[in-house]
Order: C-alpha cells, then sequence, then structure tokens
C-alpha cells in the first residue's frame, strides 16, 4: 500500500512534503527535459519490423488470381487482401472493403457520405432530418470526436464501465431521440482505457438498429483487434455474427488497419460492411476514386503469406511494447497503488493507458508536466469538445518514446502528480 494518502496526512507533514515536492520539481526542471508521451505512434523499433516487406514483391506485381497491381481498377481492393483482412474483423472476404493506409480517411468518408449525400440511397442523408447527434462513449478517441465536430454533428458522451459503453443509457438515449444516427465504438482495447467490450455488451449494440431510428450506424473501429500485450488478453466477440442473428447487418460499418502492424505511414486500411452499405459507400467513393495502391496491397499479402505469419508479427510488436507498459505501470504500482491519488487501467493490449486524477487537477498536471519538458495529450482531449467536466483523465502513450525516455518521462509524471494533489489538499 502507497503511504501517499492526502486525506491522512495532517497538514504539518503536507507542508513538508510540499517544500520537497517543489524543491525537487525545481532540480528535474533544470534537467530541460524534451519527451513527448502525447500520441499513440509505434516505435522506429516497431517499425522495422516490416522493413523486409520493401522487397517482398520481388519485381513481381501480378497477384495469385492475376490481377496486375500496376495498374487501375479495382476500387475495392484485391481479392487476396480482403481474405487476409476479413478475419481481423470477423466478417466474410465478401463483406470487406480494401482501401489507402488510414481507416480514419475511411471512417470520415463514411460518415460524410452517411450526413450528406445518403449512405445507402439520398434519401438516407441524415442532414435531410434536421439536427444529427452522435453517441460518444468517453473516455475516447479525440479523432472521433473531431469528425464530428467538423461536419456539425452533436455529440452525447456515454459513460463507459469495465463492458464497454453504460449500455441502459445507450438505449435510453436511442430509444428516445431519432436524430441520433450513430455510435463510435473502439470494441477491443478502447482508447484509451484498454477496455475490451463483453460479449453482452456487443450483443446489446448489434440489436440496436432494432430500437433506434432509419439510417442509424455503428461506428466499430476495431483499430487494435490484434494488439494484444498478453496471449491471455480477453477475446472480443464478433459484432457481425450477432449482427446477422438480429437482421440488423446495414447498421454496422467496422474499420481497421495494419498502421501500426506494418508501417505507419504505408499500411493498409479496410472497412467491413454490409453488401447494401458495400455498394452505397463504393458508388460515392467512385465519384473521387479510380482505385487504392494495389502494390502496396500485394506487399501485405505476400509479407503475411504464411499462415501464422500475421500472429507472430504481433507477438513481435508486444514483446517491444510491453517493457513500456511496464515502465508506466511500475511507476503507478510504486507510488500510488491503494492510495486516494490517482486510479488507473492495466490494459492487455492497445496502445495506452488511462490514468484519472482527482477532480479538477488533470489541466494541472499537465501544465506541471510541460514546465518540466515532458508533452502530454491535453486535458479534455478524450472527452467531446474537449470538456472534461471532472477534469480527471489523461491519456498516457508509451509507445513511441525509448524506454530510458519512458522512465524519465512517467518519474516526472508522478512528481506533477504528487505536487499537484498536495497542493489540492493545503488549499482545501
Amino acid at each position: 500500500m502507497s503511504i501517499f494518502n492526502t486525506k491522512t496526512l495532517d497538514p504539518s507533514v503536507l507542508r513538508q512534503l510540499h517544500r520537497q515536492l517543489l524543491q525537487d520539481f525545481q532540480q528535474l526542471k533544470e534537467a530541460k527535459l524534451s519527451l513527448d508521451l502525447t500520441r499513440g505512434k509505434p516505435s522506429a523499433d516497431q517499425l522495422t519490423l516490416s522493413n523486409s516487406m520493401e522487397t517482398v514483391l520481388e519485381g513481381n506485381y501480378i497477384t495469385p488470381s492475376g490481377e496486375d497491381t500496376r495498374n487501375y481498377g479495382g476500387l475495392d481492393g484485391l481479392a487476396e487482401a480482403k481474405a487476409l483482412f476479413a478475419p481481423v474483423l470477423q466478417i466474410k472476404p465478401e463483406e470487406i472493403l480494401i482501401g489507402g493506409n488510414s481507416s480514419l480517411t475511411l471512417m470520415y468518408q463514411a460518415v460524410m457520405f452517411s450526413h450528406f449525400l445518403g449512405l445507402t440511397c439520398p434519401e438516407s442523408a441524415w442532414n435531410r432530418e434536421g439536427e444529427v447527434k452522435f453517441l460518444c462513449p468517453v473516455p475516447g478517441y479525440d479523432r472521433h470526436f473531431s469528425i464530428c465536430e467538423s461536419l456539425g454533428i452533436t455529440m452525447i458522451p456515454v459513460a463507459m464501465n469495465n463492458h464497454g459503453p453504460d449500455m441502459d443509457e445507450v438505449e435510453r438515449l436511442i430509444s428516445n431521440d431519432k436524430n441520433i444516427k450513430g455510435i463510435w465504438c473502439v470494441p477491443r482495447f478502447s482508447n484509451p482505457s484498454g477496455i475490451v467490450y463483453s460479449d453482452e455488451t456487443v450483443e446489446r449494440i448489434a440489436k440496436l438498429g432494432k430500437i433506434a431510428a432509419g439510417n442509424f450506424r455503428v461506428f466499430w473501429d476495431n483499430a487494435y483487434a490484434i494488439h494484444t500485450l498478453s496471449p491471455d488478453a480477453p477475446k472480443l466477440a464478433s459484432i457481425m455474427d450477432f449482427c446477422r442473428q438480429y437482421g440488423t447487418e446495414d447498421n454496422v460499418l467496422q474499420f481497421g488497419s495494419t498502421s501500426k502492424v506494418t508501417f505507419a505511414g504505408a499500411g493498409v486500411a479496410f472497412m467491413g460492411a454490409s453488401a447494401k452499405n458495400l455498394a452505397g459507400f463504393k458508388k460515392h467513393l467512385g465519384i473521387s476514386s479510380i482505385g487504392p495502391d494495389k502494390i502496396n496491397q500485394l506487399r501485405h499479402v505476400k509479407f503475411f503469406a504464411a499462415p501464422d505469419s500475421l500472429e507472430k508479427h504481433m507477438q513481435a510488436h508486444a514483446d517491444l511494447l510491453n517493457p513500456r507498459f511496464n515502465a508506466v505501470l511500475s511507476r503507478l504500482d510504486a507510488n500510488f497503488k491503494g492510495s486516494d491519488v490517482l486510479t488507473w487501467t492495466v490494459p492487455e493490449g492497445g496502445y495506452f493507458v488511462s490514468v484519472d486524477t482527482q477532480e479538477g487537477l488533470a489541466k494541472k498536471v499537465i501544465a506541471l508536466a510541460g514546465e518540466l519538458g515532458v508533452k502530454l495529450t491535453p486535458a479534455g482531449a478524450t472527452y467531446p469538445y474537449g470538456k472534461d467536466a471532472k477534469d480527471t483523465n489523461i491519456r498516457i502513450a508509451p509507445s513511441f518514446p525509448k524506454l530510458a525516455e519512458i522512465e524519465k518521462a512517467m518519474d516526472a509524471f508522478v512528481l506533477c502528480v504528487k505536487l499537484a494533489t498536495v497542493e489540492k489538499a493545503l488549499a482545501a
């Protein structure tokens, strides 16, 4: 148990502790650190795992099915790429579209097509029905919120629990508001909490189409579907299997990519959907595109040609990521386990650790860390409109920096949390 419980320390001890923390803070400030834990980018070592993909084609650009990937065409991607990546989303090859390098692009296009043009027909356009709203489980992914905000879609926060979104609240809101047209979901190793949706939650989300108004879509961003840190990490139920059971296949759009699997800037993105949704999406996509980078798709197909190569590749990623996550978690444990100061998640996959300070301290902790030269994701970024009402959540992304840098950054972070918390206690 940590002794750092501010509620059990008398004022004189708090004042003494405050003086020591200020002294430590000033000394660390003089070190002039320059460290960054803001975004979940893969490290250079992770990217190196895929270097041989650059030579895997050996001058042969023809697919096993005979398609010349150097030429135009193939708006929805290579058949071989569909067969490779459909299992990642737990769907059939005919239910997937293989795009460019960014699943975020596919998500933005899907929202934009649905909002302005109608995903399946002009009459299905959301903006024909007045105000458009999305449910946003929080804490969540800031880029999802940016898509909605840029298109004028009203966002409604919904709390997360250990099983996923609060489904009682989700179902209540959707049942009572026909203007709710979507919900964002990161179902396996959620950004930033690392939560894996329970089977019951997945099933209830699959059934939302039965109670929602017309043209409702679940945006199922399965970005971390295969990004496990532990071989015993919880599995995710197939939402499409549940959709088939309840006849709601048209209400779910799934997304994924290899952006954190191979090369972050040159991966392959994919979207899973019903035949009706795919047809509508391709109709709009075909106006602005003559096809994706099929050469890159073929590189991925050949790079992962062996039956177990993708699994081995992801284990190599986990071997590089685990020490980084351990550097974060071990310092949180050593300083705050059992205290009243901080709570945090212990993810078994994904790219983030979600930390909650005492109420009203996230902004202060991040500002103090900035003074020490440690960059953290801005407070409120994990909430719609950047507004964390309790000012508690901080997202830590330990994947990109070197291990020694993470250790230094976390030592600084711990100091900032202690200083902010003691000052709050003294001001009470």
